[in-house]
């Protein structure tokens, strides 16, 4: 059985290499992207079910690169998860507004995080994999 891909976009090299951790352990396929640019790149092959989106991206932001993931038919029905220290009142629906499944304010919470972006996936109807 493949493993589900996630593709974790954020600037921040420990931020991707927790998150990778995390979700490696859970069973997922884990790919990195540090900007936009690599993302973009990278989804012209890749398929990720999941994608782990920070907000504030050097060149294009995190709100921007989702409303085009959004846009492309081909990514559509991934599970686009904001996971930023961007955590003003409002950010949260500016998210949603642009196309986001759902939220984590950093730093986040290690011991429910798998389990948090688990329940937007099955949300979209996307069970996230066993390990």
């Amino acid at each position: 059985m493949a493993k589900t891909s996630v593709l974790i976009i954020d600037d921040n090299e420990m931020n991707q290499q927790l998150l990778a951790y995390l979700l490696a352990a859970a069973g997922f396929e884990v790919h990195l992207a540090g900007d936009a640019a690599q993302a973009i790149a990278s989804m012209q092959t890749l398929r990720p079910r999941l994608i782990l989106m920070d907000l504030q991206l050097p060149g294009m932001g995190g709100l921007e690169l989702t409303r085009r993931i959004k846009a492309d038919p081909t990514h559509q029905e991934a599970t686009i998860v904001a996971v930023t220290a961007y955590a003003m009142k409002g950010d949260e629906q500016k998210a949603l507004d642009a196309g986001c499944d759902g939220y984590v304010a950093k730093p986040i919470q290690t011991a429910s995080f798998v389990s948090t972006v688990s329940r937007f996936m099955a949300a979209k109807g996307h069970p996230a994999p066993r390990p």
